[in-house]
C-alpha cells in the first residue's frame, strides 16, 4: 500500500485529488495539509511514503516544506503539483529535494501514474519543466572561452605560446592596437587578471593546438 498525503491551500483541490485516490487501489491517502508548516507537522507524524505538494502557500511555502520535510525524512518522495513552472520555483524546488515536478493541467491519472512510479524510484518531470532544466544543464557546461571570437582564440593560442604583442600582430598580420584590444577582451572574457593567468587557462582548458608557423 503506498502511503499518500496532499497538500494544497485550496480546500476544493485537496478534496478532488483524495476523492478520486479513493478510488485507487493501493494507495491510501494518510492525512492532509493547507499550508507548508501543517505539512511538515503532518508529514513527520504520519511517515507517508508520497506527498502531493502544492508551492505557493501561505503559512509556509512549498519548497520551504520540502527542505524542512527532507532534512528528518530523507526517504519520503515529493511530487510537485503547482500551476508554475517559472525558474523561480522550479529550480529551487528541485534543489529542495523535489522528486517529481508536475502541473495542476495533469489529469488525475497522471497524478496517479506519478504516484506509484514515485514509490518505485523513477521520477516524473513535466516537460516543460523538464526543458528548463536541459538549458540549465548545457549553460552550467558552457564554458568562458566559448564565447571568444574565432580571432580572440587566436590570439588566446598566440599568447599562450608566449608571444609578445607586436609577435602576435606580426604572425596574425593585425596591428597593434588591434591586438591589445583582443587581448583585453580576453581578459575579460576568461575573468582572469593576465596574460599569465590567460596562458594557464589555455593550457588546463586543453585548447591549445600546433599552429603552422610562417617562414
Amino acid at each position: 500500500m503506498i502511503r499518500v498525503a496532499v497538500v494544497d491551500d485550496h480546500e476544493m483541490v485537496r478534496k478532488g485529488i483524495i476523492s478520486y485516490l479513493a478510488t485507487e487501489t493501493g494507495i491510501e491517502v494518510i492525512g492532509e495539509a493547507c499550508s507548508g508548516n501543517e505539512a511538515v507537522l503532518l508529514v513527520l507524524k504520519e511517515r507517508p511514503d508520497i506527498v502531493l505538494m502544492d508551492l505557493l502557500m501561505e503559512n509556509g511555502n512549498g519548497i520551504e516544506a520540502t527542505r524542512e520535510i527532507l532534512k528528518s525524512y530523507p526517504g519520503c518522495k515529493i511530487i510537485i503539483i503547482t500551476s508554475y513552472y517559472d525558474d523561480e520555483q522550479v529550480f529551487p524546488a528541485i534543489e529542495a529535494g523535489a522528486f517529481s515536478y508536475m502541473l495542476k493541467t495533469a489529469n488525475a491519472s497522471e497524478v496517479v501514474s506519478a504516484i506509484k512510479k514515485a514509490s518505485q524510484g523513477e521520477p516524473v518531470i513535466e516537460s516543460k519543466v523538464a526543458n528548463k532544466m536541459v538549458s540549465r544543464f548545457r549553460a552550467q557546461e558552457k564554458k568562458p572561452h566559448d564565447d571568444l571570437t574565432e580571432r580572440e582564440f587566436d590570439v588566446l593560442m598566440c599568447i599562450a605560446e608566449g608571444m609578445t604583442n607586436q609577435e602576435i600582430s606580426d604572425e596574425l598580420f593585425i596591428g597593434i592596437k588591434t591586438v591589445k584590444t583582443h587581448v583585453s577582451n580576453i581578459l575579460s572574457k576568461l575573468g582572469v587578471s593576465d596574460r599569465t593567468q590567460a596562458a594557464v587557462y589555455a593550457n588546463r582548458n586543453g585548447i591549445i593546438k600546433s599552429r603552422d608557423k610562417k617562414g
